[in-house]
């Protein structure tokens, strides 16, 4: 029995649990082993000599006159004959004989030991591990379990799954492995203790190991953001002004954040200054990449939007978005990039959507049109100009009380109101254009020159027998080509005339 003893003080040492522990758990073994065995109904109680460690099982009975229920209870005269102090209402315990129990009773109370033992270790692993989630832990590799690795923490085992592992790392057995604790579960069957090689806090722990200023706090690591084996961004601020915090990070000659970059397997970091204003702290996270502005869209909201140049679109996106995806998990803020182009377009549809209503039916008044023709056309659900000049005569015409009348009417004073905007590129000179358009079409002068003309030609086809009026028709008719000559500068001026504006008129207009 003493060997049994010394098992127990051995496996308590093994597992890291307290002794008493054990034993309870031997105790109830026992119990269960002996309902099992003799089948009856009786208490048991099990018991530890502690001075020999030996095990002993007894039947609980109580002395009771009279006896009701003899699997329990027992008569006083019974009761002295096994122990003289025996009174009525008191307890008396009958030793078992332990080694009747046989192989399948010791069996069972092998497997209940062994199921004890486990939940203490899960108490025990719990108690210790729980308070130290997202400490760096120093493990060995025991063995591989699939894609998950299991680890050697010296007093227990802990568990690395595939997806707390970095894309960049393999691993054999007995390799020395660097991990945070990721979570503790007393619940699962294995090993209770989550550790991480992919997780934000495993590059903030090497950080404070590698910089002294994390260590006594003169810099203070604000905030990580990471993509395991591919890149992470480190927000750091120095409490002290005469310190840099970035320079503190990346040491002489990049030695601190390089031997960081290694124990990660070349995994790209992105050390980034702090700043309290999203703004300012926005433009540092998106680093590389060079940011135009930023505007805060919802403060409440943590909206923000940021303008980039075309070159520089790619580069603040970063491969597959992971630049701006870091970027935003750092900042705990949503980020919209857009470049200046996108920017400007998306101004210029906002200018344009605020200019669709256009102008209303009524300023057509000041044009022509009536009052009560106006009203008409507001009952009718026209109340646009752009909607009242995109109709058809036949559509004006189905609206109750126009006529064909009114509908020359409505164009005519669609016509004046659209003429106001046309005129060419000059934006300076409508009113003079206008008035040569008048006099080109409308003056006497016009008139008058091609009345001139036809006077002029009518000579030329004259039959002979006319005779000259004055002194300057005879010498017209002696000399015939300067006749000829005035004949083509006045073709020269119908053409001009028949154009509309004389030449230097129109090229005036022109140049104005």
């Amino acid at each position: 029995m003493e060997t049994i003893y010394q098992s127990i003080e051995i496996l308590s040492k093994e597992k890291g649990i307290d002794v008493q522990i054990v034993l309870d758990a031997v105790k109830d073994a026992m119990l269960i082993a002996a309902r099992k065995h003799f089948r009856t109904e009786e208490d048991y109680v099990a018991d530890v000599d502690e001075k020999t460690g030996a095990l002993r099982l007894y039947a609980v009975k109580k002395v009771a006159e009279p006896v009701t229920d003899p699997v329990k209870e027992l008569t006083l005269e019974q009761a002295k004959k096994i122990n003289p102090d025996a009174e009525i209402g008191s307890e008396v315990r009958i030793e078992k004989a332990i080694d009747l129990l046989g192989r399948i009773s010791a069996q069972t109370v092998k497997q209940v030991v062994f199921q004890k033992v486990r939940e203490a270790e899960r108490e025990t692993v719990y108690a210790e591990y729980s308070g130290r989630v997202g400490e760096l832990v120093n493990c060995t590799v025991k063995r591989i379990e699939g894609p998950d690795l299991i680890l050697d923490l010296g007093k227990t085992e802990s568990r690395l799954p595939k997806k707390e592992q970095s894309k960049l790392e393999s691993f054999t057995v007995g390799d020395r492995v660097r991990c945070v604790i990721k979570l503790v579960d007393k619940s699962s069957k294995g090993p209770g203790v989550v550790v991480s090689r992919a997780a934000p806090e495993l590059v903030m722990r090497l950080f404070e190991q590698e910089v002294p200023e994390i260590y006594d706090s003169t810099v203070v690591i604000k905030g990580c953001a990471r993509e395991a084996g591919e890149r992470t961004k480190i927000a750091v601020h120095s409490r002290d002004r005469d310190v840099d915090s970035v320079g503190a990070c990346v040491g002489m000659k990049g030695m601190r954040v390089q031997s960081i970059i290694r124990e990660l397997r070349g995994e790209k970091i992105d050390i980034i200054e702090f700043s309290d204003d999203p703004v300012t702290f926005a433009t540092h996270a998106l680093s590389p990449a060079k940011i135009s502005r930023v505007s805060i869209v919802d403060a409440a909201e943590k909206h923000m939007e940021v303008i980039v140049d075309d070159s520089q679109l790619s580069l603040a996106i970063g491969k597959k978005g992971q630049n701006v995806r870091l970027a935003a998990k750092l900042l705990a803020w949503k980020i919209d990039i857009k470049s200046e182009e996108e920017k400007r377009q998306e101004v210029e549809s906002q200018m344009a959507a605020l200019t669709v209503p256009g102008a209303p039916v009524s300023v057509l008044i000041d044009y022509g049109l009536g009052d009560q023709l106006a009203e008409k056309l507001l009952e009718a659900g026209v109340s646009t100009v752009e909607r009242l000049g995109s109709m058809t005569p036949e559509q004006l015409e189905e609206i109750p009380g126009i006529d064909p009348t009114m509908v020359e009417k409505i164009q005519v004073a669609v016509n004046n109101y659209y003429s106001q905007f046309e005129g060419g590129e000059s934006a300076g000179a409508p009113a003079a254009e206008a008035a040569h358009e008048e006099l080109a079409e409308h003056t006497p002068a016009e008139e008058a020159s091609a009345g001139e003309i036809k006077a002029l030609e009518e000579p030329v086809e004259a039959p002979e027998t006319a005779e000259p009026e004055t002194p300057e028709a005879a010498e017209t008719e002696a000399n015939p080509q300067p006749l000829a000559i005035e004949s083509d500068t006045i073709k020269d001026s119908q053409q001009g005339a028949e154009g509309g504006v004389p030449e230097k008129q129109a090229g005036g207009g022109q140049e104005g």
